[in-house]
C-alpha cells in the first residue's frame, strides 16, 4: 500500500478536516458524533475513532450523557481506554469550572441565561440528586456556587443549620438554591414544597433572602418556584410569623 493511502495517513487527513471545521465555523457545524471523535483523539491521537464515539452515543444516548458517564461506566464501552475516559471526564469538569467562574460577581438578576447554562451543564443527567446553592452579596451579585448535598433529596436530608452555616461563611445576604431531577421532570414534588418552606424561614430568621428554587430536569430552561409565584405565595403565607 502506497504511504500517501495508508490507514493513518486517511484517519489524520479526517481529523484534521474536523478540526479545520470546527476553526472555521466552530462547535455548532459539528455533530454530536463528530465532537466525541475530536474528544477522543485528545486520547488516542493516531486512531480512528469514529466507531467509539457512535457507541458511546448509543449506550449513554446523547452527548450530555457521555459527558456525565463516570469514568468507570465510559471505559465499559469496547475501544474506550483508561486515556479517553480521561480526557472526556477532564473536558467535562474544565467547562464546568469555567461555566462557574464564569458566573461570579455578575448579577443574579441580569445573568439568568448564564446561570442556567452553568445548572443544566452542571446538573442534567446526573443519575443521584444534588443541591447547589448560589449565594449572592447585597446587590445580588453572585459570591460562588456551592454543591451541598448529592443523595437522594427530601425536605429532612437538607438540614437548614448547615445551609444557613454555609451562607454566614459566605456573608451572603440572599441566596437562590437548585436542584435536579434524575427522572427528568420539572415539576416540584411535596418534599420540594416542603423543603422551600422550611429554608425560607430559616433564611427569614437571619435576614437573608431567598430569591428562588430552581429545578433541573431535561428541559432547556429550569423550573423557578419564583417565576411561577411560589416565592411570593411562601413569603404572603409567612410574612406574619417573620
Amino acid at each position: 500500500m502506497a504511504a500517501g493511502n495508508s490507514p493513518d495517513k486517511k484517519n489524520e487527513g479526517h481529523r484534521q478536516r474536523l478540526r479545520d471545521k470546527f476553526g472555521k465555523r466552530g462547535i455548532g457545524t459539528l455533530n454530536d458524533d463528530e465532537v466525541l471523535e475530536l474528544l477522543l483523539t485528545l486520547g488516542t491521537p493516531r486512531k480512528d475513532c469514529k466507531t467509539e464515539a457512535r457507541a458511546l452515543l448509543d449506550k449513554f444516548k446523547s452527548l450530555a450523557g457521555v459527558l456525565e458517564a463516570a469514568p468507570d461506566e465510559l471505559v465499559e464501552v469496547k475501544g474506550i481506554g483508561p486515556l479517553n475516559s480521561f480526557s472526556i471526564h477532564f473536558i467535562h469538569s474544565v467547562a464546568r469550572r469555567y461555566l462557574a467562574q464564569r458566573l461570579e460577581n455578575k448579577n443574579y438578576l441580569r445573568s439568568s441565561k448564564e446561570v442556567a447554562e452553568y445548572l443544566n451543564h452542571s446538573m442534567r443527567n446526573l443519575k443521584r440528586e444534588v443541591f447547589k446553592v448560589i449565594l449572592l452579596d447585597s446587590g445580588f451579585a453572585i459570591i460562588t456556587t456551592k454543591t451541598l448535598f448529592k443523595g437522594t433529596l427530601s425536605a429532612n436530608t437538607i438540614y437548614p443549620r448547615e445551609f444557613i452555616k454555609l451562607l454566614l461563611a459566605y456573608d451572603a445576604a440572599a441566596v437562590v438554591i437548585a436542584h435536579n431531577h434524575p427522572s427528568g421532570r420539572i415539576e416540584p414534588s411535596d418534599a420540594d414544597h416542603k423543603l422551600t418552606r422550611n429554608l425560607f424561614l430559616a433564611c427569614s430568621i437571619m435576614n437573608i433572602q431567598l430569591l428562588d428554587h430552581l429545578i433541573i430536569g431535561s428541559s432547556s430552561a429550569p423550573y423557578s418556584f419564583a417565576d411561577h409565584g411560589l416565592m411570593a405565595e411562601i413569603k404572603n403565607k409567612y410574612q406574619t410569623l417573620l
